[in-house]
């Protein structure tokens, strides 16, 4: 089922730009891995670098590629049993080095050639649900009887389970969950508190049958939201877009409330409507002034900024104005550097298509290969910032980001088709997590109070 709002029909163009765009899209993750073992980039201009979320939209992403005709099932399998491989296979441990994660959980990043720790990076909570929820898209998606879709799903099983989520319990607000843990300073002094993309983890946290967190974190968590009415677009805030999108990429919130949103007459699904309706009505009012933002030109969400590429200028001035990567946002804190990300309006068509779809239309048509290229849109774009060394005015990004380009693929997906959400919504330990948080109402109903299936008590045998 497709996310189509009533009398909104794309029209042949539309459709052929979107099919384009996420084609083009796909190849950033089908070419992305260089060391043979699955691990996606973080970024393209450092292939070495992968991030255990990038993985988890790759994963996610083969079965659009299977189902279009990109690649073939068994080329998409093939993938996907060696990256699940080297996810089992890596060495966890609570050593500093040597090792891919801890728990169960992945460190955010990994070198791509050997899968160990990338420098003192986080064991990261939130990057390693984003990871599981692509392992289990992979799961739902190769029910073959075959030799390798079987251990596909063995393997998203076996890695799914052995997350210790209980061990990543903040350890000063129980029963909310920790944003990490390192080796040398052990948990992170950040709990996931307030909206945000945080919606995924305590699902999957909440649903396991092996490790699972207190049901009532998800009460906790939502007693921490902040409800803004201020701009005319009531709904629980979040400043950024990818707030908003990343938890619905993998899940239909369409028709489903928790107790929360019963109080609030909506669900999540209208709850990202109004914040996308929002963000355009703030670069539309542009109270800062920004050159370009227009109906047509919008979308504040963390990007790349222009401040990455500045030379001879002196930080302090530069800083006042503009910032490397930054997660800007429309909101009273006003995050907002003149710094357009593609991702903002591709991640939000499902939401609210009238808007988000003219727009990448618009970007394409009037900014060509300065913003559009081998892999579909690069990450952003600011129509204020001069470059000293450019005769042509405004800055546009050379990268391409992972976690950027994986909301546009999957959600023009969910939107045409509804493919990634009809994967998920037969998922037990999703939907667990959904009933045991208090979910009701669309799609869940008549699903019951069923429990997920036991854990295995065989050992996956790797091939």
């Amino acid at each position: 089922m497709a996310a189509n709002p009533p009398g909104f029909q794309v029209t042949r163009e539309q459709r052929e730009f979107l099919e384009r765009l996420q084609r083009d899209t796909f190849a950033f993750f089908w070419d992305a891995p260089p060391g043979g073992n699955g691990l996606t980039p973080d970024r393209s201009s450092n292939p070495d670098l992968a991030s255990v979320a990038a993985v988890g939209f790759a994963l996610t992403s083969y079965p659009i590629g299977v189902d279009k005709g990109w690649v073939t099932r068994a080329q998409a399998a093939e993938r996907t049993l060696v990256t699940l491989r080297s996810l089992w296979l890596g060495r966890q441990g609570p050593e500093p080095q040597g090792v891919m994660g801890y728990k169960g959980f992945f460190y955010h990043f990994l070198d791509a050639r050997t899968g160990l720790r990338a420098a003192e990076s986080e064991l990261s909570t939130i990057d390693t649900a984003l990871l599981m929820a692509g392992v289990l898209a992979s799961r739902a998606f190769f029910d073959g009887g075959d030799r390798s879709e079987r251990d596909i799903r063995e393997l998203a099983d076996q890695l799914y389970l052995r997350v210790d989520w209980a061990w990543a319990t903040s350890p000063k607000h129980p029963p909310l969950l920790s944003m990490g843990w390192t080796p040398e300073h052990g948990y992170l002094p950040f709990d996931w508190q307030g909206y945000n993309e945080g919606m995924i983890l305590y699902l999957l946290a909440i649903g396991s049958p092996s490790h699972a967190i207190d049901p009532r974190a998800w009460d906790a968590w939502t007693g921490t939201y902040r409800w803004d009415t201020s701009d005319g677009f009531p709904r629980v805030a979040f400043d950024p877009l990818f707030g908003h999108q990343y938890s619905h990429t993998w899940v239909d919130f369409r028709g489903i409330q928790d107790r929360y949103m019963r109080s609030k007459g909506i669900d999540y699904f209208v709850n990202s409507t109004r914040a996308t309706y929002a963000n355009r009505a703030y670069c539309i009012a542009n109270p800062a002034k920004w050159i370009g933002y227009d109906e047509l030109v919008w979308g504040l969400t963390a990007s790349d900024g222009p401040l990455k590429i500045v030379a001879g200028t002196a930080a302090a001035e530069v800083e006042s104005r503009f910032h490397a990567y930054w997660a800007r946002g429309a909101g009273p804190d006003q995050r907002d550097d003149g710094t357009i990300a593609v991702t903002a309006a591709g991640g939000s068509v499902p939401f609210a298509p009238e808007l988000a779809i003219p727009t990448l239309l618009q970007f394409h048509t009037r900014f060509g290969d300065r913003l559009y290229g081998k892999y579909g849109f690069k990450d952003a774009f600011n129509l204020s910032f001069v470059e000293a060394a450019s005769d042509k005015p405004g800055w546009f990004d050379d990268q391409y980001i992972a976690i950027d380009q994986g909301p546009i693929l999957l959600m023009i997906e969910n939107f045409l088709t509804g493919r990634i959400w009809s994967l998920t919504r037969g998922d037990a330990y999703l939907r667990a997590g959904l009933i045991r948080s208090g979910f009701a109402g669309g799609w869940l109903a008549g699903a019951g109070q069923q429990d997920p299936p036991p854990i295995l008590t065989t050992t996956v045998t790797v091939r």
